[in-house]
């Protein structure tokens, strides 16, 4: 039935026969949870062959006794293959401990308080500094800039990735913009992957930018393909090698949803002169990585290739999940003009638009019938969406079983929302 076709007295036994379903899941005091993008247990123990290699395997290698303290950017064979995954050489690679979120918000600190590339250069010598926030996105990202201060200002994303006409832009008239948060393949939340014509002007940024500019490339999916053939990104580097703007570009990643989400290992990529100056800020505060997990990772994944073939293990695992997503959503709300949604080829993320204004009436209204969801606006600056629409759903962690009954509860939610809105 199509909510703008349907009468009065349809819409009240509608409603009648939606609320009856919500009274049974609150009264089964269910326990359910969409929020985060977490590895189900089963992907994690695709991983657990990492604990048995022999200490002269793991406390050795060509250069060093790695129990040791040194080597603060990591050991050679993990930043080649931080660089088969970021596509560029060994040399602009760092590779560090598991969060790639606390790279970034060191690089983001070290850019602001004591500059990329020395004082002078710091933002914070500027009385405002502002970010592009790629709406809807990535809370983390958006939350470091909370935290230091940084203002943000919303781009809309489109299919093939940020409206670049919008940020082009803002860019060229406020040098007081200082960087972009990019999440380009199977992009945090909506899973779209950015055109080759996208990733080209992201990277010819640093020309009509202010000083300082920085596209902080957060390829956190860059190998997370679902469905076959896998998705390919064109090679940001590439570009700004192109425009002569590899000093403003930041690229970082990590193995946390490849390997052990608590125990992985990070990357962050730049030109060799932004790297110093990072190095120099990082030898402050540590004198290294833990190399002996560095050297678990590279024994067990061994290269790009070898990555490759352990995420399509991850792969047969997430493609039921995602696919029961969208099979539910089509089944329950197709036709029905109540909302949209994404149908992405990899990533961790569906991300579903309501009619404008019941994002928060359908979170609440899942939450009483024992399903939690990201709060709403997580997925905008300061927790704010304009329309009050987007939801995110994170389906990897539970099983199949749990999740078809959350996708019961959302389904519902949306539609009773949605019925009551029109009512």
């Amino acid at each position: 039935m199509n909510l703008q076709q349907a009468n009065y007295k349809k819409l009240q036994n509608w409603e009648t026969i939606l609320n009856s379903k919500h009274d049974k899941f609150r009264n089964d005091s269910l326990n359910l949870n969409l929020t985060r993008g977490k590895p189900s247990k089963e992907q994690l123990d695709l991983s657990d062959a990492m604990f048995n290699f022999p200490k002269d395997m793991m406390a050795f290698d060509e250069e060093s006794d790695l129990r040791n303290y040194g080597g603060l950017d990591g050991i050679k064979a993990a930043r080649i293959l931080g660089g088969e995954i970021l596509g560029i050489p060994e040399s602009e690679v760092i590779s560090a401990d598991h969060s790639s979120l606390s790279l970034m918000y060191l690089y983001i600190l070290h850019a602001l308080y004591h500059g990329a590339q020395g004082p002078e250069t710091a933002w914070i010598n500027k009385d405002d500094v502002k970010f592009i926030a790629v709406v809807p996105g990535y809370d983390r990202h958006f939350s470091i800039c909370e935290a230091l201060g940084i203002q943000m200002i919303n781009v809309n994303i489109k299919d093939d990735g940020p409206d670049m006409n919008t940020v082009e832009d803002l860019v060229s008239k406020d040098s007081s913009i200082k960087g972009i948060w990019c999440v380009p393949k199977y992009s945090n939340p909506t899973g779209i992957i950015y055109s080759n014509e996208v990733v080209e002007r992201i990277a010819a940024l640093g020309k009509i930018a202010g000083p300082n500019f920085r596209v902080m490339w957060d390829n956190a999916y860059s190998v997370h393909d679902i469905y076959e053939p896998p998705r390919e990104l064109a090679n940001v580097m590439d570009f700004c090698r192109k425009y002569g703007t590899e000093d403003n570009l930041i690229l970082t990643t990590s193995t946390s949803k490849i390997t052990f989400a608590g125990g992985g290992i990070s990357f962050l990529g730049a030109s060799k002169k932004n790297l110093q100056y990072f190095k120099n800020r990082l030898s402050i505060m540590s004198i290294g990585p833990n190399k002996l997990n560095q050297q678990r990772h590279i024994l067990f994944l061994k290269n790009l290739k070898g990555i490759k073939n352990h995420m399509q293990n991850h792969a047969k695992i997430l493609r039921p999940k995602f696919n029961l997503v969208d099979s539910s959503l089509e089944k329950e709300l197709s036709g029905k003009n109540m909302g949209k949604w994404s149908k992405p080829k990899g990533g961790y993320f569906v991300s579903f638009d309501s009619i404008h204004g019941l994002a928060s009436e359908i979170i609440s209204l899942a939450e009483e019938a024992g399903l939690k969801l990201t709060p709403p606006g997580s997925t905008f600056p300061h927790g704010k969406d304009p329309y009050n629409n987007n939801i995110r759903l994170a389906p990897t962690f539970p099983t199949l079983e749990e999740l078809e009954l959350a996708m019961k509860i959302f389904t519902n939610c949306v539609q009773l929302a949605s019925i009551r809105k029109l009512k």
